[in-house]
């Protein structure tokens, strides 16, 4: 670790990969909450379009991915919302659209190996300024989590509670989908399109096994990528691997040993019940209780 700190742009990918870390599970946590795990890996594919706009025009692709990774999210939200397809068939639109998109809008340009960065990653070419944009748009993101994350936990929870509650369902359900659009923009260049969405939703699934509460949930899974971000950062540079595989392999590692972890613990729960300690009777309605944990 101490050798990594001695370059430049290692420094860079550290800070970088410890922001992907807070962000992607934050966010991912409604997601899988609000049952839409492929969301992140369709707004990928969308901003596949994006990056090749940007490329196709000369402009900048991280900001062309961003404006088009923020529309696709808004019309998925709208499409699932008006239309009679389920929410997997209109992912499943955008999903090959976009990626059709920006395979034809980078066809005969040459900028294969610059969409493959894209594509799977690549920390090294990440500059001071990739550095401000990314720590702008996660500030933003992890800002919206805690001015919203209430109001987003109950339309994820039950979005019939959350209408009668008279919460903005619809303007909620695209602000989930944008923040989650915004988040895949900030680990493309780290992660890569094809591989953020894991970031996104492994570690909400490791800290499920081993949690309760919503917040307790989303406070663990945020440790977790940030875990797997900085050590799948760290073996990369020490062992010549391409970061953004050796830190989705990592965060599946940590999984499975959550997975393991939870076992243990369910069973000493039980134990614990059949033994006649004093195990909780009543249980407040989930809605409830899990709004307080927000502060509600």
């Amino acid at each position: 670790m101490i050798e990594m700190l001695q370059y430049d742009f290692m420094r860079i990918a550290l800070v970088m990969a410890v922001l992907i870390g807070l962000t992607a599970p934050a966010v991912g946590t409604f997601i899988v909450q609000r049952r839409l795990s492929l969301l992140g890996d369709g707004i990928g594919h969308i901003a596949l379009t994006g990056i090749g706009l940007g490329l196709l025009t000369s402009t900048s692709p991280v900001l062309a991915a961003l404006l088009v990774s923020v529309l696709g999210a808004v019309a998925i939200e709208v499409l699932r919302a008006r239309s009679r397809s389920g929410a997997d068939v209109v992912l499943a639109l955008l999903f090959y659209g976009g990626l059709a998109g920006g395979v034809l809008l980078t066809n005969g340009q040459g900028g294969g190996t610059s969409l493959q960065s894209y594509l799977f990653g690549s920390i090294s070419s990440v500059s001071t300024g990739d550095l401000y944009v990314v720590a702008g748009l996660a500030a933003a993101v992890l800002a919206i989590v805690v001015l919203f994350g209430r109001e987003m936990f109950l339309l994820c929870q039950d979005e019939e509670v959350a209408r009668a509650s008279g919460l903005p369902v619809r303007f909620l359900g695209v602000l989930i989908a944008a923040t989650a659009a915004v988040t895949v923009v900030i680990a493309m260049r780290a992660i890569g399109l094809l591989l953020v969405s894991a970031l996104m939703i492994v570690p909400v699934a490791a800290a499920q096994q081993v949690t309760r509460g919503f917040r307790g949930t989303m406070l663990l899974a945020m440790g977790v990528g940030v875990l797997s971000a900085v050590s799948g950062l760290a073996g990369s540079f020490q062992y010549d691997l391409p970061p953004g595989p050796s830190i989705v392999l990592l965060a599946l590692a940590l999984f499975v040993v959550a997975v393991a972890g939870g076992s243990v613990v369910r069973r000493r729960r039980a134990r614990a019940g059949a033994s006649g300690e004093a195990v909780p009777t009543t249980v407040r309605p989930a809605v409830d209780a899990e709004a307080e944990v927000l502060g509600g």
